[in-house]
């Protein structure tokens, strides 16, 4: 059911029909972009779940082949994703690779990964979010340095993803929040560490932690509204000034007062 749900969505991107949903747009964008790159042309009605796709060129969405960065690219990134972040927390192999060989066994994360549905997305950019966390921990030894910025921003990007996927991501910014209140508090009792370097360190997290993924989430629906400027099922939910900016709209170009 929700294939057809969101894959309906995908066409609309494709088509650049608007709509409205209640999810924010980043995991439809991407799964219109993975159907455009791999020639699906939008036509599919997706009306109700089990209609046969027959001709039309789905596999892209999905990630069985061609745009192989989506879907089923996506779910198995969560295997060495969870490998890595367990070797870094725990520094045992064995752990690591028990990790990595349950979500490799998982029905429900195989089933997941393998329809057009914004689930294996979520979890892309959660897990991507958590490693990126745990991996700027370990650099805590030198802060500053390449790797330490790389990750710390890499988190903030997979904050912006998550949340931009479904507000369910916001679980994981108050996981990574937590951490850096945590984190903040003991640089704050280093007696050796001065209150310019603390600044230093509060205003790095407040770029890369907080300005970075709400740039990105804003940029998100500038691109959202930017790609959907053809009148769709969603117009009755906006004002007639922005029905009036909709090409194949009844108010397109009319002149609506303030």
């Amino acid at each position: 059911w929700d294939e057809t749900h969101f894959g309906k969505m995908g066409s609309y991107y494709i088509n650049r029909t608007f709509f409205f949903d209640v999810h924010p747009p980043l995991g439809k964008m991407l799964i219109g972009l993975a159907g455009y790159l791999s020639g699906y042309d939008g036509t599919f009605p997706f009306q109700k779940p089990g209609d046969r796709y027959e001709h039309h060129n789905y596999m892209g969405m999905r990630g069985v082949r061609l745009c192989s960065l989506f879907c089923a690219f996506l779910g198995s990134c969560l295997v060495p994703f969870a490998y890595l972040t367990v070797l870094e927390l725990s520094k045992s192999l064995p752990a690591a690779l028990l990790a990595a060989l349950i979500l490799i066994f998982d029905t429900g994360c195989i089933t997941l990964s393998q329809y057009i549905l914004l689930d294996p997305i979520l979890m892309f950019f959660l897990m991507g979010a958590v490693l990126s966390m745990v991996k700027c921990n370990t650099c805590a030894d030198r802060p500053f340095s390449t790797s330490w910025w790389f990750w710390l921003s890499m988190t903030g990007v997979n904050l912006a993803g998550a949340t931009g996927v479904k507000f369910v991501g916001l679980f994981v910014v108050l996981l990574v929040g937590l951490n850096t209140i945590c984190d903040l508090w003991d640089l704050l009792g280093n007696l050796s560490l001065s209150l310019v370097m603390f600044g230093k360190h509060l205003l790095a997290r407040v770029l890369c932690l907080i300005v970075l993924p709400l740039a990105l989430y804003t940029a998100m629906f500038a691109v959202h509204f930017a790609v959907l400027n053809k009148s769709g099922p969603g117009d009755g939910f906006f004002s007639s000034a922005f029905q009036s900016q909709l090409i194949g709209n009844n108010l397109h170009n009319v002149s609506v007062p303030e």
